[in-house]
């Protein structure tokens, strides 16, 4: 008769189940992965499938008994926590192109006509749509899924299981993760901002100037054609921007 302890039950279970619910709160809270479009069972397989393929690379899981429950919900809460905190630096770094779409968007005169993003769940602009749109294929050109699932290979090195279980809002600190939107964002914005603003200047001048020129009519969609065609030539320079962000985020897990 095969009989099987509980160190030995633990000692199989573990080393599967620690990276499943991590990798499952990352695609739980990142964009892409956590739309109504992907399932559930989508995000279960492939979280399994992910901490199965990725055994061989994981270092050797400590057991922890089953009757010392206070011990297994820290751990709970650990890979929860990391999960999701690596989702929620991915979603950072979109946010950084949705607030420069909005602020693009502010400047041209087209946040007027928002709509409901169901993507976020939020009231959403056109442009910032767009922006959301854009980066998503260029996480995906990237290869930005292979680089989160390394992030989070290499984050069991950084913050085993069971060591300190939250030692790592001590050192990666993730609250203030948000300012990277603004500097960022900032950034990404600037070149087509500029170009509205002295866009802006000279056609008050021109309204100071001649005053019979219907400056509304003639400003409103002078601006945003430009506006457009700067946006056309600004998408191939996101790359750069999009890529510190995100590698500087995961830097913190590896």
């Amino acid at each position: 008769m095969i009989s099987v302890t509980e160190a030995q039950l633990m000692q199989w279970l573990l080393p599967l189940l620690w990276p499943f619910i991590r990798m499952m709160a990352l695609l739980t809270g990142m964009p892409i992965f956590n739309q109504a479009a992907v399932s559930l069972r989508l995000r279960i397989g492939l979280a399994f499938f992910i901490a199965l393929a990725s055994q061989a690379s994981l270092p050797p899981t400590p057991i922890t008994p089953l009757d010392n429950l206070p011990l297994l919900l820290m751990l709970l809460a650990q890979q929860l926590l990391i999960g999701v905190s690596m989702g929620f630096a991915v979603r950072v770094v979109f946010a950084v192109l949705e607030f420069a779409g909005e602020l693009n968007g502010l400047q041209m005169g087209l946040n007027f006509a928002g709509f409901f993003d169901h993507t976020t769940g939020t009231q959403g602009t056109s442009t910032a749509s767009f922006y959301t749109n854009v980066v998503s294929f260029l996480f995906i050109a990237i290869n930005g899924h292979l680089l989160l699932i390394q992030a989070l290979v290499q984050s069991f090195q950084v913050f085993p299981v069971g060591d300190e279980p939250f030692h790592f809002l001590r050192a990666a600190q993730p609250q203030v993760w948000g300012a990277e939107i603004f500097r960022m964002g900032l950034w990404v914005a600037l070149p087509l901002t500029s170009m509205l603003l002295f866009v802006n200047i000279v056609m008050g001048v021109i309204a100071r100037v001649a005053p019979q020129i219907g400056i509304f009519s003639v400003g409103f969609p002078l601006t945003i054609s430009i506006g457009l065609i700067g946006m056309a030539a600004t998408l191939p320079l996101m790359e750069g921007p999009f890529n510190a962000v995100l590698e500087r985020l995961l830097s913190a897990f590896s």
